[in-house]
């Protein structure tokens, strides 16, 4: 499979080219990634936080093994705790912050309350979650997580159905741990430039889940084909691994979206598993204005369109 950028425009008229082209890819990707129904949310699945005097977008903490743990919050402006809403939690790479993804992302212009969770500090002084050889040691981040949706959902009127989980690099590799052991918490997971570490210990996870993967096929700092000397599989490895546990039909159905982005839907799924493939893309978040990571940036879709798309076609079913 060819996975290069075509080249046969100069570098001006291939970006004049791509920029034409971008909303109609974009919306095309969100429609194909919608296949559900929006549920409406019922009695049975909202929280404590419904009818509540709710605080403002800010920066909070909550404890958690016997640490305070930090977050950024986005509260949509038309929130009403009369009114159920999504949750997404997202989750920063290596090294970063949960306000600087929110800055870069645009997952905040999401109809949705959001958290930005800080991880702790691990090797070089850097803020990491679990899972990765780096990170903190002893840090339980999947009971954070744990601990963070029972704090929101004590104060915001959240739909428990409509919770997810994103992020990017090694915050993306964690959704994919979340995926495994939070099954019953999380409706889906959306990773971005995922670095998968081996774990060495079997994801199980209690039922089927919705997973939609985004990577650049040149990321050098996660590459797309793997790196064995980290214990980093190939991307598409991840997710054959997580058609398996979907139980999708093994061969996907293959479609290209303006120049450089390949779309894989799994079909037959008991969770619908979809892969896009940025040709060339680097360690980058799709459609950002802003620095995201090294390497090129696709303009062709908006990464945060398409995974609240995504988001809203996937319910838990009670």
């Amino acid at each position: 499979m060819n996975l290069a950028r075509p080249k046969t425009l100069s570098p001006s008229g291939w970006y004049t080219a791509r920029r034409i082209g971008a909303l109609l890819a974009s919306a095309a990707l969100v429609t194909a990634a919608t296949t559900l129904p929006t549920a409406t949310a019922t009695a049975a699945s909202t929280t404590p936080g419904c009818g509540k005097q709710a605080a403002p977008s800010g920066d909070y903490t909550v404890q958690s093994g016997g640490l305070t743990r930090t977050y950024r919050l986005h509260v949509p402006d038309n929130y009403k705790s009369s009114k159920t809403f999504e949750l997404i939690l997202v989750y920063h790479g290596r090294g970063k912050t949960g306000a600087q993804t929110e800055a870069f992302s645009d997952l905040s212009k999401l109809d949705a309350i959001i958290a930005y969770p800080n991880g702790v500090i691990g090797d070089e002084d850097k803020q990491a979650w679990q899972g990765a050889p780096y990170a903190a040691k002893g840090v339980d981040d999947v009971k954070f997580t744990a601990d963070l949706l029972d704090d929101l959902e004590s104060k915001y009127c959240v739909d428990t159905r409509a919770v997810y989980a994103t992020g990017k690099s090694n915050g993306a590799g964690f959704t994919g741990i979340l995926a495994c052991q939070m099954a019953d918490r999380f409706a889906a997971i959306a990773p971005v430039s995922g670095a998968f570490y081996i774990q060495g210990t079997h994801c199980a996870p209690s039922r089927p889940i919705p997973v939609l993967d985004i990577h650049g096929t040149g990321d050098t700092t996660i590459p797309y084909g793997g790196d064995g000397e980290r214990d980093l599989p190939s991307i598409q490895t991840w997710v054959r691994d997580w058609t398996v546990r979907d139980h999708c039909n093994p061969d996907p159905k293959t479609s290209q979206l303006g120049d450089d982005v390949l779309k894989f839907t799994y079909k037959g799924c008991k969770a619908d598993v979809v892969h896009v493939a940025v040709t060339d893309g680097g360690h980058s978040w799709p459609g950002s204005d802003s620095t995201s990571g090294p390497g090129y940036v696709t303009q062709t879709f908006e990464a945060h369109e398409l995974i609240g798309a995504f988001f809203q076609a996937h319910r838990l079913r009670s």
